[in-house]
Parts: C-alpha cells; structure tokens; sequence
C-alpha cells in the first residue's frame, strides 16, 4: 500500500493532462458505465464534509473520496480545504493507495470540469472572463481556463478589498489584466464567460443583469442549500446543464431553480451527454448558457487514477 503526500501530487500534477480524462469520466457516467452512489454529507456548524465514491466499470479500482470545507480557516491561518482519497482495486478491494492530498486533487478536478464546461459551453469569443470569488478554486478555475481560452482579460468580484486585491496581484503576475468590482452586476454586465466559485446561500447573480450570449458555470452551490445564481438565470438560458442530473435534482442551482417552478427537469442535458456530441450544447452566439457543477464521483476517480499510475 502507497501513500502519496500533497508535496508529490502538487509536483505531479503538471504533467498530467487533465482534460481528456475529466472528459471521458463524464461521458461514462451519462452512458451507465459508471458506479455512484448518493453522496454522503456532513454539514456542520462551521462547515462541511463530503464523502463521494464509485468506481468505472471498464476500470480496475475503485475510489472513496473525503472532501471537507471550513470556510473561517483562513482567519485561523488554515487552508478552508482538507481530505483524502483512498484507491482500491475492484478485484479484490485491496487498498493500492492512499492520496493524502489535503482536498487539493478536489480542488483541481473541480477546476478541469470548469474547463471543460467552458470548452464545450463557452461562446466562441470571449471578450472578457468574470470570476464570482476570490479563494483557491477562482485562482484553479482561471489557472485551467487557459488550456480552453485565450483571453486574458479577467473581472473578479470579492467581499472585501484586501482579498480582491491580493487575487488582482497574483493573477495579474501570471499574464492576466485583472480589474476587480464589489458589484456582482458589473460580472454579468461586461462578462460573457463566468465562474462562480462562493459558498453563498444567496444569490449573487440576478436575471436583470443577464445578458446574451452569456455562458456561466456555477461552482460553489453543491449543497441543497447554497445558491449563486438567481433562479430566473436558468429559467432564461436556452441551455441548461448538469454535470449529474440525478445529483441536480437534490443540490445546486438546478435544485432551486426546479424548486422554485422556474425550470423541470425535462429542460435538462447532462454534461458527459454534450461532450460525447449526443446531443447538442450552445447551437448559437447569442444563447445563454448554464453549467451546474455539484461534483461527481467520476472526477474523483479519475484524477485519482491518473496520479496513481502516473507515480507507479
């Protein structure tokens, strides 16, 4: 049995070409070769554990996932994230690894299904990228937005100065033009790329800014009940898109929209779907476009097979 530390996986990582394995672990999921359970979920007071598993049925090892979010750590000088990833082999449920990753390997193929959703759902010219966030998963997002896009041009939106401005300063030294606002209109007003990575139980995003030809992935709303978005954004999109419909049904902004009578469930494509070319995504220059990203044990398993076997 191995253990792989944060240290070698953040050394690892970029080797690897995320992208296409994030692509076919979702397309196995929406064609029935994938294994995954319900979620399994912890809110706390002060935040959150997740716990995801499943394995591919073409695939030789199964993995269960502990994912955690702890949104004051960072006033405590901790990271908001930790977890592990535990890598069994399905013949004999041996464990083959152990990935002590701290919820970074979380964080990163997060960022990748991002890119992913921005590749096949994103118009075909950015003019600007718009960031709702400014923690880890905003700087991953735009980090992995860059094997999809060639726009620079980046607006952020963020709570406080101090956390725009350290967000703007780092960014900025990696090649992006960073601008940052503390009005979430501003993101869909100038903005026809957009991310939204925020733990908020709010809406952040509302339908009277919205504008054609708009695309949005929504990030931070995996719980049934965080929202980001307004539930009148999705009734408006020509598309909407769920990286797990079943998941969508329960959490997210599919759930509330669906709670809220905006959208049924009949409107919705699913993410591995669209990428398999199944059925079409953004037909059109001027449609509206949504994503919504709740996470899928899929992911898991794929970013934790690729590490395994890149090191072995």
């Amino acid at each position: 049995m191995q253990s792989i530390t944060l240290d070698e996986i953040r050394a690892l990582l970029p080797s690897l070409d995320l992208l296409p394995a994030m692509e076919a672990g979702f397309v196995a999921y929406s064609s029935g070769q994938a294994v995954v359970p319900p979620v399994g979920e912890l809110l706390l007071d002060k935040g959150e554990a997740h716990i995801k598993y499943g394995y591919l049925r073409d695939a030789p090892y199964y993995v269960i996932k502990i994912a955690s979010g702890f949104y004051d750590n960072p006033k405590l000088g901790l990271s908001s994230s930790n977890g592990l990833m535990l890598l069994f082999r399905q013949e004999t449920g041996e464990l083959l690894c152990i990935l002590l990753d701290q919820g970074y390997l979380t964080d990163v193929r997060t960022a990748v299904a991002g890119a992913v959703c921005a590749r096949h759902l994103a118009p075909r010219r950015v003019n600007r990228i718009g960031i709702v966030g400014t923690g880890t998963q905003a700087r991953l997002q735009l980090s992995y937005l860059k094997t999809v896009t060639s726009r620079r041009d980046v607006l952020v939106w963020g709570r406080s100065e101090s956390s725009l401005e350290q967000f703007r300063h780092e960014t900025a030294s990696k090649g992006y033009k960073v601008e940052t606002t503390r009005k979430p209109a501003d993101i869909l007003r100038t903005c026809n790329l957009i991310i939204t990575v925020t733990p908020s139980k709010e809406p952040l995003l509302l339908a009277e800014d919205l504008q054609g030809g708009t695309h949005m992935t929504a990030v931070g709303s995996d719980t049934p009940f965080k929202q980001e978005l307004d539930s009148m954004i999705l009734k408006r999109a020509d598309v909407v898109v769920a990286d797990s419909i079943a998941q969508c049904l329960e959490r997210g902004e599919i759930h509330k929209a669906l709670e809220n009578r905006h959208i049924q469930k009949e409107d919705l494509l699913e993410l591995g779907n669209v990428i398999a070319g199944k059925i079409p995504g953004r037909t059109g220059d001027q449609q509206i476009t949504v994503a919504d990203l709740t996470g899928v044990a899929v992911q898991d398993i794929k970013i934790a097979t690729a590490v395994f076997e890149a090191l072995k």
